[in-house]
């Protein structure tokens, strides 16, 4: 399963550690910021899944954060602090932010309630048409394509085939099932007409080619 990356923003660099040690240990990929202009740069120079954000900061506190954040991405929010009074909660709660978990938590909770998040935020995604797989965003209804916010010319096979594998994300299918998921039961071609068009799916993809994963002696499957 393809890594997915964790935003750590917390002045604090004792809790940035200990949260990133969490987290790597359950197969996330940590990146660390120690104030909101660092979170923020870093937001526009790597895809992120999912940003933990603390409260209590100098300069600007995780509300104001989170607020910019919102100005440029709705990456799922968690705030982390050690407020646990109800108005702290709904402020950032109306902010944007997709949960609140008030310290001290256990590892365990860490990571239930990112996991949840996770798969709450990719269902509504799904349920609108949309896929979301790190820097790879699909456009079901727009038939769209970005890695990293830039576009992806594909032709209408390639969109197909790529969407395809990711509705199925983990399934592994064969040339012959693709062919005939994707191209129709009356199609006559050979079945390396699918190797071509991986092959080809791939060079546009660039980075995000890390996704579409051949399984030797079978075919291929999509991780994210």
């Amino acid at each position: 399963m393809c890594e997915r990356t964790i935003l750590i923003v917390d002045d604090e660099e004792e809790m940035r550690l200990l949260v990133s040690m969490y987290l790597e240990n359950a197969g996330f990929r940590c990146l660390e910021a120690g104030d909101g202009e660092e979170a923020l740069a870093l937001l526009s120079q790597h895809p992120v899944d999912a940003v933990l954000l603390d409260v209590m900061m100098p300069k600007q506190d995780g509300f104001a954060v989170c607020a910019r954040i919102r100005e440029q991405s709705d990456v799922p929010i968690l705030f982390l602090t050690a407020l646990g009074e109800e108005w702290d909660k709904v402020k950032g709660l109306k902010l944007g932010g997709d949960d609140y978990i008030v310290k001290p938590f256990s590892p365990g909770e860490l990571i239930a309630r990112l996991e949840a998040v996770l798969r709450r935020v990719q269902r509504v995604r799904e349920n609108d048409g949309r896929l979301q797989f790190g820097d790879l965003a699909i456009d079901e209804k727009g038939r769209t394509v970005t890695v990293g916010g830039e576009a992806v010319k594909l032709t209408l096979k390639e969109f197909k085939l790529l969407l395809f594998l990711a509705k199925h994300r983990g399934q592994v299918f064969s040339r012959d099932d693709l062919l005939v998921k994707v191209w129709g039961y009356d199609y006559t071609g050979n079945a390396r007409t699918v190797d071509t068009h991986v092959k080809t799916l791939r060079m546009k993809l660039k980075d995000a080619a890390r996704h579409i994963q051949t399984v030797w002696g079978i075919g291929y499957k999509f991780e994210g």
